[in-house]
């Protein structure tokens, strides 16, 4: 699943939307939904809501899965993909329209497996969890049951932009 060809991704044509690289890593940190495109059977791409973990240490999104199906297999057959997460966004006093801004990441999948990998799959499983859990107690408590059936992936951007999207 390495990809090692260099890419020139392109420049964003409304490039006065365009939001800076700690605006991205700001929504990235504090949204808790994105949507994962991967590149899937039969030439359709595949599109699936996902909860994720954006590590500020290293710059990688972690998520986790099922240890088999179709995220699994396309990103097993093709580690290219497609993440985007965006906010609730802003409105204007009296407008209808809001301003939310949303963040493309452009990144390489991995499969995170073996046993030298296991501490970094608990460790990023557990910080996921913190995140969604309103205690460290539950995060526990569903490691315990569930860690060894759970699919831990991670995704190297490759390249990253946001834009500030005006509805009206």
């Amino acid at each position: 699943m390495e990809n090692t060809e260099k890419i020139e991704f392109r420049k964003m044509r409304r490039f006065k939307q365009q939001v800076s690289t700690d605006e991205c890593v700001k929504i990235l940190r504090e949204e808790k939904r994105g949507v994962l495109a991967v590149n899937g059977e039969h030439g359709y791409p595949y599109a699936v809501p996902i909860n994720f973990y954006y590590n500020e240490e290293n710059g990688k999104i972690y998520f986790h899965g099922a240890k088999a199906g179709h995220k699994f297999d396309a990103m097993k057959n093709d580690a290219k993909v497609c993440f985007t997460v965006w906010n609730q966004g802003w409105r204007k006093d009296g407008e209808w329209s809001y301003h939310p801004t949303s963040v493309v990441c452009f990144a390489t999948a991995r499969i995170i497996s073996g046993d030298d990998e296991k501490e970094l799959a608990e460790t990023m499983c557990r910080r996921l969890g913190q995140k969604y859990y309103p205690d460290a107690e539950g995060v526990e408590q569903e490691m315990e049951k569930y860690f060894a059936n759970v699919q831990m992936f991670e995704l190297t951007i490759e390249h990253m932009a946001g834009k500030l999207v005006s509805e009206k």
